[in-house]
C-alpha cells in the first residue's frame, strides 16, 4: 500500500521543502508557539503566501486559483507541510476548500465554479458549515431549516447550531428543506448563503474550556440568489453526502503524520514525569503507537484507492471512526501520565480540531485541552454511533438499523 515514490516526485518534494525553510520564521516550531495575536498575524500573511505559490488549494485546477497537482503531489505537499508543522490554510479553510470548494467542484455549474472558487482563495469569501440542528445532529434528515423561492431569491428561516468558526464567516453552506411534502431525505436542496445581511445571526457557545469557536446560527428571512443551488433543487442530500465524504476522507493520507507527532510528543512527556518505566504505562504506549501505525496503514490504502481514480465515498467513515476513538483514549493516557497536575493545569491550552497544534507546549495545560477536544472529535463530522451505522450498512452490506415501534394509541 506504500506509494512509490519516482526521482520526479522526490524532485518536487525537495521544491516543497524548500519553500517552507525559505518562508517559515527563523525558529519556528509551529503556530502554537504564538500566543493569539501573534498567530492571527502570521496566519493572514501565510495564507497570502500559500495562495501565491498555488499551494492553497494544491488539488483543485489552476484557472481556479489551485495548484493542478497530481495525486501523488498532493499527498507529498501534506507530508511535508505537516512534518514541518506548517499550517495548510486558516481554520475556516477546512469548510472553503477542503468541503464547499471541493463540492462545488464535483456538483457545481462552471458559472459556479468560475465564480465561488477563486474568491475561496483570495479570501474574500470565508466560509462556515450549516448542517447540525437542535433537532437535527445524528439525524441529519430530519433538518427542519426551510428555504421558499420568492422570484429570484431562496428565503430561509430557521436555526442551525454547531456552526464551527462561524464567528469568523461572512458565507455559509447550509441544507434547507425545500420540499414539505417530500420524504425526509428528498426535498432539501444545498445552498450557499452570504452571512453579511440582517437575517444572519451568529451567536457563540462557550466550551468548558474556554473557547467559544462554535456558534447557533439563526435565519430570519435571510435571502440568497436563486442561482446559489449546488446540484438540484430537492437534490440535495447526494450533494451533501459528497461533502461529508471529502470531510472524511479527504486528509485520510496525511493526517496519521500528526498524530505521531502528536504521539511523540506524549513519549517525551512520560520521560519528563518519570513515567517511562513504570510498566503498566509503557504497556498502554506501545498499544497507542501500533494503533498510529495501523492508522498509517489505512490513510496508505485510502491513497492508493484515490491514486487509481476512486473518491470519497462510505468507507472513509472507517478512518474517522478510527482516529476519533483513538484520541479520545491517547489523550486519556496523558492525563493519567500528567496525574494530580492534570487538575491545576498551568498555562494556556491550544487546541485545534484533531491533534493539538504543532509547536504547542508539553504541558499539562496543552494536554489536558486538547483531550477535553477529543471528545467533540466522536461527535464532530458525524458521531461514531453513525459511523458504525454507515460502515454496517453501506460497506458491509448488513441490515439497517430497525427504527423504534410507534407508540400505541
Amino acid at each position: 500500500m506504500d506509494p512509490t515514490y519516482s526521482a520526479e516526485a522526490e524532485t518536487f518534494r525537495t521544491k516543497i521543502t524548500t519553500f517552507l525553510q525559505e518562508n517559515l520564521p527563523d525558529g519556528w516550531t509551529g503556530v502554537g508557539q504564538f500566543d493569539h495575536d501573534e498567530a492571527r498575524a502570521f496566519m493572514h500573511d501565510w495564507r497570502q503566501k500559500l495562495a501565491a505559490n498555488s499551494l492553497l488549494a494544491p488539488a483543485w485546477p489552476a484557472k481556479y486559483g489551485g495548484g493542478g497537482l497530481s495525486e501523488l503531489e498532493q499527498v507529498i505537499v501534506a507530508e511535508e507541510f505537516r512534518k514541518a508543522g506548517a499550517p495548510v490554510g486558516s481554520e475556516n479553510d477546512v469548510f472553503g476548500i477542503q468541503m464547499v470548494g471541493n463540492t462545488i467542484l464535483h456538483w457545481g455549474t462552471d458559472e459556479q465554479k468560475e465564480h465561488f472558487l477563486p474568491r475561496i482563495i483570495s479570501g474574500e469569501h470565508i466560509w462556515c458549515q450549516g448542517y447540525s440542528e437542535p433537532n437535527a445532529g445524528s439525524d441529519l434528515a430530519n433538518l427542519g431549516c426551510k428555504a421558499m423561492l420568492d422570484g429570484d431569491e431562496w428565503v430561509i428561516n430557521g436555526q442551525k447550531i454547531w456552526t464551527s468558526a462561524g464567528q469568523n464567516a461572512n458565507w455559509i453552506f447550509v441544507l434547507c428543506r425545500t420540499d414539505q411534502d417530500a420524504a425526509k431525505h428528498r426535498g432539501i436542496s444545498f445552498l450557499l448563503c452570504p452571512m453579511d445581511q440582517e437575517g444572519v445571526e451568529v451567536r457563540p457557545i462557550e466550551m468548558m474550556n474556554g473557547d467559544a469557536d462554535f456558534n447557533e446560527t439563526f435565519f430570519t428571512d435571510a435571502r440568497t440568489a436563486k442561482e446559489n443551488v449546488i446540484g438540484e433543487v430537492n437534490g440535495g442530500w447526494g450533494v451533501a453526502m459528497t461533502l461529508l465524504g471529502y470531510e472524511r476522507g479527504e486528509a485520510a493520507a496525511t493526517t496519521p503524520i500528526a498524530f505521531r507527532g502528536e504521539f511523540d510528543k506524549l513519549v517525551r512527556l512520560a520521560r519528563e514525569h518519570g513515567k517511562d518505566t513504570d510498566p503498566v504505562i509503557r504497556d498502554r504506549l506501545a498499544a497507542m503507537y501500533c494503533k498510529v501505525e495501523v492508522m498509517r496503514l489505512m490513510g496508505m490504502q485510502t491513497l492508493t484507492k484515490f491514486l487509481n481514480g476512486g473518491h470519497p465515498g462510505p468507507g472513509e467513515s472507517t478512518f474517522k471512526l478510527y482516529w476519533s476513538e483513538y484520541h479520545k483514549e491517547v489523550t486519556e493516557l496523558a492525563v493519567d501520565i500528567l496525574g494530580a497536575a492534570a487538575m491545576t493545569p498551568d498555562g494556556i491550552a491550544k487546541t485545534s480540531f484533531a491533534t493539538d497544534l504543532p509547536g504547542a507546549p508539553n504541558n499539562a495545560a496543552s494536554w489536558v485541552g486538547v483531550m477535553y477536544n477529543a471528545r467533540a472529535g466522536t461527535i464532530y463530522a458525524g458521531t461514531s454511533q453513525v459511523q458504525r451505522n454507515i460502515i454496517g450498512e453501506l460497506v458491509l452490506g448488513l441490515p439497517k438499523e430497525p427504527k423504534p415501534h410507534a407508540p400505541a394509541v
